[in-house]
C-alpha cells in the first residue's frame, strides 16, 4: 500500500521522512493543512514498533492538530513530528539537533512544539539549529510550561458541558474523578477545589505526583481506574494516557459527562455514539484541551500570558456552540466539533490574537 493509501491519509499537504544514521534520527513531519496558517503541532519521541507506526501517528495526530488549532482559533493549520526512538535511551543533544535541522528544510511550514517524550529543554536544543520552535524555557524566549492554560481550557470545556447538561456552569459539590494528575490533572484539580467547589477523586500510578498533589489541595485518592470508576461520579476526567474510552467503559460508564485533557481518548470509533446513546455528554478532547497550544502560538507573537489566556478562554463559548449543534442537528459532539473545525479549515485564514483590554 502507498503511503497516500493508508485510512490515516486525510489529503495531507506534505508528509516528509528524515533520517540522520550519525546522530540516530527516524524522524516524520507530517502537515495536514496550511490554510489558516503555517502548521503547528508537537514533536514526539515514541519507541514505536515500526517505522510505518511512526508515520501512521504523524498522519493521524497532524490532522487532530488542524482540527484543534481551527476550533481554537487559531492562525495556524495544522502539523505533527515524531522521532521513532525510546526517549529513556536514546535521546541525545545530537539526535535532538538532527531533528531541528530536518524541520528547518521546510522552512516554516511547520513549527514544532513539544508532545510526549519531549520536553521544555529538548525544544532548547531543537531551537539551536531550528528557528521554528516553540515550547521553549523562558530564558530561551519562550513560555516554559504548557500545562497551566491546558488546565485552564479543560476547566472551561468542563463548566460549558455543566450548563448543557445541567442549566448551570457551576461545578460546586459535583463529584469529578481525576484520571493523571501530571502537570495538566494537578492543576485541574487545583482549579476544580479551590475555585470551583468541587469534591474531588484523582488517581494515577505516580506516588510522586499524588504526593505533590495532596500537599496542595483536599483531594480523595483512590488506587485504580476501576475504583475511580467505581465513585458516584459527576463527571470523569480523563488526563494521563490515551485510548481510554472504550466500549466496555462506555457501557459501564456512570459518570454524566466525560471532559479531561488526554488526547485521543476514544478506543474506538463506536464510543461517541454510545455514549451518546447513553446520555453521557462527551467534551471531545481536541476542543478542550487547546490550552496549549494556544500558549505555544502565542509564544511566536511574543508570550504574553493575558492574551494567551484569554485567547483560551474561548473553549467555553465554542463548546457552547458545538454542544448546541449536535443537539440541533442529532450528532455526536465528536461529529459536531470535526464538522465545525473542518468548516473553519474550508474558510481559511484564522483570527490573530485579540489584545487584553487595558494592554
Amino acid at each position: 500500500m502507498l503511503p497516500f493509501e493508508l485510512p490515516e491519509f486525510d489529503d495531507h499537504e506534505q508528509v516528509c521522512v528524515g533520517r540522520d544514521r550519525d546522530a540516530g534520527l527516524f524522524g516524520v513531519v507530517a502537515i495536514h493543512s496550511t490554510a489558516r496558517g503555517p502548521a503547528l503541532g508537537g514533536c514526539r519521541m515514541v519507541p514505536y514498533q515500526s517505522g510505518a507506526d511512526a508515520y501512521v501517528d504523524a498522519l493521524r495526530l497532524s490532522q487532530a492538530m488542524s482540527y484543534k488549532n481551527a476550533l481554537a482559533g487559531l492562525p495556524h493549520g495544522g502539523g505533527k513530528a515524531v522521532i521513532w526512538a525510546d526517549p529513556a535511551r536514546a535521546k541525545t543533544p545530537e539526535l535532538l539537533r538532527a531533528m531541528g535541522r530536518f524541520i528547518a528544510t521546510l522552512h516554516g511550514r511547520y513549527i514544532t512544539a513539544g508532545d510526549v517524550g519531549i520536553s521544555v529543554g529538548d525544544l532548547d536544543v531543537i531551537g539551536e539549529v531550528n528557528p521554528w520552535t516553540t515550547g521553549r524555557s523562558p530564558d530561551r524566549g519562550g513560555a516554559g510550561d504548557s500545562g497551566i492554560l491546558t488546565a485552564f481550557g479543560v476547566w472551561q470545556g468542563m463548566r460549558a458541558s455543566a450548563e448543557h447538561m445541567w442549566g448551570t456552569p457551576e461545578l460546586t459539590d459535583r463529584v469529578i474523578g481525576i484520571e493523571g494528575v501530571g502537570k495538566v490533572g494537578r492543576r485541574l484539580a487545583a482549579h476544580l477545589v479551590k475555585e470551583a467547589g468541587a469534591r474531588v477523586f484523582v488517581t494515577d500510578p505516580n506516588p510522586e505526583a499524588i504526593a505533590g498533589l495532596v500537599q496542595e489541595v483536599n483531594v480523595t485518592v483512590v488506587g485504580s481506574r476501576a475504583e475511580l470508576l467505581a465513585q458516584a461520579l459527576d463527571v470523569y476526567s480523563p488526563n494521563a494516557l490515551g485510548q481510554v474510552l472504550t466500549p466496555q467503559l462506555a457501557a459501564g460508564l456512570t459518570a454524566s459527562i466525560v471532559c479531561g485533557g488526554a488526547n485521543n481518548q476514544v478506543a474506538d470509533a463506536n464510543v461517541p455514539q454510545l455514549l451518546a446513546d447513553r446520555g453521557v455528554l462527551y467534551a471531545p478532547d481536541f476542543l478542550v484541551n487547546c490550552g496549549g497550544v494556544v500558549q505555544v502560538a502565542d509564544e511566536v507573537l511574543g508570550f504574553d500570558e493575558q492574551r494567551a489566556r484569554l485567547r483560551v478562554s474561548e473553549v467555553f463559548a465554542t463548546a457552547q456552540t458545538v454542544f448546541a449543534r449536535a443537539q440541533s442537528e442529532g450528532l455526536t459532539p465528536v461529529a459536531a466539533a470535526t464538522l465545525e473545525a473542518m468548516e473553519r479549515i474550508e474558510a481559511g485564514a484564522g483570527r490573530p490574537f485579540a489584545t487584553p483590554a487595558g494592554t
